[in-house]
């Protein structure tokens, strides 16, 4: 485990790569190829599988350093994961019942920081979750104060309110809670899928308008797949949840809509034409909707429910002013491309990217700059002028979006070195391997 990844494991890939030197394209990208499964459904996934009443078959599960920690901390707390390629076989055993003491890391997996601490709460025995240097840097606050105000002894042992964290256990009553909309979708998340396990009904008031709605929407129906039915109003302000067993059940997960833009991008840069063939109009996630973006800038996309071909135009289209807060995962992939548009691409709405893994909107900017573009930061967005970047080496903070979205950056200017590349595996550990088997020039450099 290196300082740069302390949450690297087995599923990490270039972990003794010290950067990945990325040539600019020769030709356009004409491939068709698949994705790896979805991180935010996959976590989603294997945490409802853990509790439901019997074994549960889980297909297309990405294998990433996010999910091999959620899986490992499964592990722990007695939850049996058994793995053949992508195919999962979860079966919880009643781990809930357990009062032994439990210590587990969840790496730097928000989604798992943010969904198992309501499971743990329902756990009989005490539980400490710790995670990465950088997890612990993460705000976790609303989540643990939602889960107090439902009786469950909850606290943070780290300074400013933050990982690790010490859960009693015990079980919880439920009740009323009150959770800010703007902060984050993945404590409403972590309280709708905690909400079955509490002992009496629960009651959810949603303050202000939700990032990221759709995450919500996808953990909703996931819930209805494991059985779970939760009663809310259209708008998501309130959602109510009496007591009921998570039901077992066999699924076949989504490829990653947010892996996708990059792929879809790269069509986008190069003139060519990527067909993603595990990918089309069928999916949940919110990160598909790039492919209207791509289209307001002179892509032709073709879709289907089961896949999607981008076709890159002659030059991009810019003068664009556009919200991203419905996929503000994609945000860095759309600053990576507005380079290259013929105006500027303004950007706007996504002021909750500061807390993710990195401040993005600030090392976007300070990256364009870096690479020769004009950007301009604001609170809530950023606004890219067009230009040609020159060769840069830049750090992208131990954050997989920064990676792989200035990869694509350097395709069309000087290239670009990416160091401590192995930030990818959080979510696609293959990525720099799949840019170079679509002729892509990368090379590694050890440390």
């Amino acid at each position: 485990m290196t300082v740069e990844n302390d949450s690297a494991c087995p599923w990490t890939k270039l972990a003794d790569a010290a950067r990945i030197e990325v040539a600019p394209f020769r030709e356009p990208i004409n491939a068709t190829l698949s994705i790896p499964g979805s991180k935010s459904v996959s976590n989603r996934a294997l945490l409802m599988a853990a509790v439901a009443d019997g074994p549960c078959g889980l297909s297309g599960v990405l294998k990433s350093e996010d999910t091999y920690w959620t899986v490992e901390s499964l592990r722990t707390l007695g939850v049996s994961v058994e793995i053949e390629g992508t195919d999962f076989r979860v079966l919880g055993n009643n781990f809930l019942l357990s009062t032994e003491a439990k210590e587990i890391f969840v790496g730097s997996a928000g989604t798992a920081a943010r969904f198992l601490p309501g499971i743990l709460a329902a756990r009989q025995g005490p539980t400490i979750m710790n995670g990465s240097r950088q997890l612990t840097n993460r705000p976790i606050a609303p989540l643990v104060a939602a889960l107090q105000a439902q009786g469950a002894n909850v606290r943070t042992l780290g300074n400013g309110q933050r990982l690790p964290l010490a859960i009693a256990g015990g079980g919880f009553e439920g009740g009323r809670i009150k959770l800010a909309g703007g902060e984050s979708s993945q404590y409403l998340s972590g309280a709708l899928i905690a909400a079955p396990l509490a002992r009496g009904p629960v009651h959810i008031d949603i303050e202000g308008q939700i990032v990221q709605r759709d995450y919500v929407a996808i953990t909703l129906a996931y819930l209805t797949k494991f059985g779970i039915k939760v009663s809310y109003d259209e708008a998501f302000s309130q959602f109510d949840i009496t007591p009921q067993p998570y039901r077992a059940c066999d699924l076949t997960l989504e490829a990653d809509a947010s892996t996708a833009t990059y792929f879809f991008a790269l069509a986008a840069l190069t003139g060519g034409r990527v067909t993603l063939a595990n990918l089309g109009t069928d999916t949940t996630q919110p990160d598909y909707g790039i492919t209207d973006i791509l289209e307001r800038m002179g892509c032709t996309v073709e879709r289907s429910p089961a896949a999607t071909t981008v076709t890159g135009p002659v030059s991009l289209e810019g003068g664009l002013e556009i919200d991203m807060q419905p996929l503000s995962d994609a945000a860095l992939t759309l600053a990576a491309l507005a380079p290259f548009a013929d105006a500027p691409v303004h950007i706007h709405n996504i002021a909750h990217i500061r807390k993710h893994e990195s401040d993005r909107i600030a090392v976007a900017c300070s990256i364009l700059g870096q690479m020769g573009i004009k950007a301009e930061e604001r609170p809530d967005g950023l606004s890219i002028y067009p230009g040609t970047p020159r060769h840069a080496a830049i750090d992208p903070r131990e954050d997989h979006r920064v990676a792989m979205a200035f990869a694509l950056t350097g395709l069309r200017g000087g290239g670009v070195a990416i160091r401590n590349p192995s930030c990818v595996s959080k979510t696609c550990p293959d990525y720099f391997e799949m840019l170079g088997s679509l002729g892509i020039g990368t090379r590694q450099i050890s440390h």
